[in-house]
């Protein structure tokens, strides 16, 4: 390992991570574990497990929820937010579970195992991506209802399987927010947030308790996380971000497809 070039090279990949996440609006996980499983040992500076990528990527989700739960906090104005209590509750502390206990168990997982999971996300990710999802457009979070055993069993689900990966989960939980549980577009937004960030949490923790975690190159990827992700924010702000989209989604299809032929 080539600890001269690793100092460019994982920040690097982490702020490229992030900053199409605040772009596209998407989990990082998704992004990031591919560049961390691939990259590095493509340009020979590192050679990471899946159970250490999924480690590492744990950890950026943790950091880049939390920055977006206090930048949300600080741009709403007073007696505007969407967040749902009964939704961040029930669907909370079901993926915090979930998360936990997926995020723990993956020590018992083979690399080839945790690789197989992502490639699944992969390809549940691209298809999400490419049908979009509309919830209702309304202006209170006051009337929202839901199903509440339904949504605890589908936070449940995505915790466990975003937890061995690495991920928060948002790119399926967003989706499923508002197709299927049909909650409304601004309360599905602010309220997987602050789901995202619980999810984190417990994901973190169970790494943690699982081992598999390079404490060097995650703080490197952490780093450039931080700084990655507001100005992904900010440019999303002002281009038509369709074409990177799509753009993400090849890229998605393309790793997916090495993945499994890695696997297969």
């Amino acid at each position: 390992m080539s600890h001269a070039y690793l100092y460019l090279v994982l920040p690097l990949l982490g702020l490229i991570g992030s900053f199409f996440s605040g772009l596209l609006g998407i989990g990082g996980a998704i992004i990031n574990y591919p560049l961390l499983l691939f990259i590095p040992a493509m340009v020979g500076v590192a050679q990471f497990s899946g159970q250490e990528v999924s480690g590492i990527s744990m950890f950026q989700v943790f950091f880049s929820s939390l920055a977006g739960v206090l930048a949300y906090r600080f741009q709403q104005k007073s007696g505007s937010s969407f967040v749902h209590r009964g939704l961040v509750l029930y669907m909370g502390g079901s993926i915090l579970l979930g998360s936990l206990m997926g995020s723990a168990s993956s020590k018992y997982l083979s690399s080839d195992t945790i690789n197989f999971i992502y490639g699944i996300l992969a390809v549940i990710a691209v298809l999400l991506m490419l049908i979009p999802s509309k919830g209702k457009q309304v202006e209170t979070s006051v009337q929202v209802s839901f199903n509440k055993t339904l949504a605890s069993m589908l936070a449940f689900l995505v915790g466990i399987v975003s937890g061995i990966v690495g991920a928060g989960g948002a790119f399926i939980l967003i989706p499923l927010m508002l197709a299927v549980l049909k909650i409304p577009t601004r309360v599905t937004i602010a309220s997987s947030l602050a789901i995202v960030f619980i999810s984190a949490v417990g994901g973190v923790t169970g790494k943690l308790t699982a081992g598999h975690i390079p404490l060097l190159p995650t703080v490197l990827v952490v780093i450039g996380s931080i700084v990655g992700a507001p100005i992904g924010s900010r440019v999303s702000a002002k281009l038509d971000v369709k074409l990177l989209r799509y753009g993400l989604v090849l890229l998605l299809t393309i790793t997916a497809i090495k993945v499994w032929s890695t696997i297969l």
